[in-house]
């Protein structure tokens, strides 16, 4: 599996909330720095065993990049700070300690598909989209 050495991110592919936020970042990406995969896919499937973070009942998004793996509210952080921009300084949220962040994430988590929905298949990306999926 070659996954480059460009950071991945890992997204629910039914999850409506999920969604929009892939859409968020490919508009956002200037560079097109990021990757992308649903975690149900068969590449995010292996990127899951290769990290050993359940394959199933996925309740966070993963962010890979150089070789380490984030979870939750510390993933969202460093996907704003891959922004660039004015979305880098979300980063400076880093120092709230975890537990904390990921209380307000988990509660999102929980209940993203009651808020947003959710699809009965991942998304079909635009031919120039779909180059930035692995």
């Amino acid at each position: 599996m070659n996954t480059s050495n460009r950071p991945i991110l890992l997204f629910d592919g039914i999850c409506n909330f999920c969604d929009q936020s892939v859409q968020f970042v490919i508009r956002h990406d200037k560079l097109n720095t990021f990757k992308f995969a649903a975690l149900q896919s068969n590449v995010g499937q292996e990127l899951l065993k290769k990290y050993n973070l359940p394959t199933e009942n996925f309740d966070s998004f993963v962010f890979i990049s150089n070789d380490r793996c984030y979870q939750k509210s510390t993933a969202a952080l460093h996907v704003c700070r891959g922004l660039g921009g004015i979305w880098r300084i979300l980063y400076l949220l880093i120092v709230i300690p975890r537990p904390l962040r990921d209380r307000f994430y988990n509660l999102v988590a929980k209940n993203r598909y009651k808020w947003f929905g959710k699809k009965d298949q991942c998304m079909i990306p635009s031919p120039e989209v779909r180059k930035r999926f692995l």
